[in-house]
């Protein structure tokens, strides 16, 4: 089994945005020696504790940090930018690291409307343009767009150059389809919502060209430490963080400010609903949880996040995972 990591650069409460930088570069040099084979970086906007608004800008800084782990994106917000300049990023990150860039790509709007809105500077929603989007990135990759493409006569800089692989990040049957008859990598988001993974899945291979590579992964929360008491201790800041993000509340809060703390009913119960996308626990629980997934799923590869409040627990988290798992 090989396992990534997805990195949304949880910025935790009480910790300047310098220090979190470091330690995801810590995290990333680590990453590398423990046997993980992919490094990702998510996207997301006017937040106050997720610092990854410009995957590209973290992938080029880790890249350069480390040796032979990929470098991805999961995902570039696609309805939001041209084309073309998701073409022209990705293709001079491939010039600077040869066979070392993933780009992944997703649907999304990438927060409220508003939000949107700033991203494309009031330009119109265009969320169901994302298959012709998706047509047109890899025309612009790979220099061939049809001849009757209005911009056909752009070509891609840097050229000739090679191209990186391309994923489709989603949750969707529809998503699915899309990143199977194109050719591309799924990547489905267990964390988000694992309830669709059924169809998802099967839509992919359903669809999928004929002499087309499956290429499929799925990402998990995971919390892991040498107890189970540890990892539930551990894993209660991620669940608070989760109850958070209701509020537009991004950071992570420290244990001492939570433990003990009180909460209600439907608090409880939203915790509870929320561990459908996690796996806490041993080394041991970890590993049989991902092996059950791993059949479940169909998939060989999972991309893990681990969002603790403290470094030192999520460094010994990842250990913990790539030691039962023998990366």
């Amino acid at each position: 089994m090989k396992l990534g990591i997805l990195d949304q650069v949880p910025l935790p409460k009480g910790q300047t945005v310098q220090q979190t930088i470091e330690q995801t570069i810590e995290l990333a040099i680590e990453a590398e020696k423990m046997g993980y084979s992919r490094y990702w970086f998510a996207e997301h906007h006017n937040t106050n504790g997720l610092l990854s608004a410009s995957p590209e800008i973290w992938m080029t800084r880790i890249a350069s940090q480390t040796q032979r782990i990929k470098v991805g994106s999961g995902g570039i917000l696609l309805p939001q930018y041209s084309p073309l300049k998701v073409a022209e990023t990705f293709k001079s990150l491939e010039a600077f690291f040869p066979g070392r860039i993933d780009l992944g790509i997703g649907r999304s709007p990438g927060g409220t409307e508003r939000t949107r809105s700033a991203l494309t500077d009031g330009s119109e929603n265009n969320l169901d343009q994302f298959p012709r989007q998706v047509d047109d990135l890899i025309g612009f990759l790979y220099n061939q767009l049809p001849k009757q493409h209005p911009y056909r006569m752009v070509k891609v800089t840097p050229r000739p150059g090679a191209v990186p692989p391309v994923w489709i990040l989603g949750l969707s049957p529809s998503s699915a389809k899309l990143a199977a008859e194109k050719g591309m990598g799924l990547t489905f988001g267990h964390f988000i919502n694992p309830d669709n993974w059924e169809a998802a899945f099967k839509a992919y291979r359903q669809h999928l060209k004929m002499g087309s590579e499956s290429a499929v992964n799925a990402c998990v929360f995971v919390v892991c430490a040498p107890t189970k008491e540890e990892a539930e201790r551990i894993a209660l800041s991620q669940d608070m963080w989760l109850l958070g993000l209701e509020k537009g509340d991004t950071q992570i809060p420290a244990l001492e400010d939570i433990e003990g703390k009180s909460v209600s009913s439907e608090e409880q119960r939203k915790i509870n609903y929320n561990r459908r996308r996690a796996i806490v626990g041993t080394p041991a629980d970890v590993k049989a949880e991902l092996e059950a997934l791993s059949e479940k799923y169909g998939v060989d590869e999972f991309l893990l996040i681990t969002n603790t409040h403290n470094h030192g627990d999520r460094l010994q988290s990842y250990r913990l995972i790539a030691e039962v798992m023998g990366l």
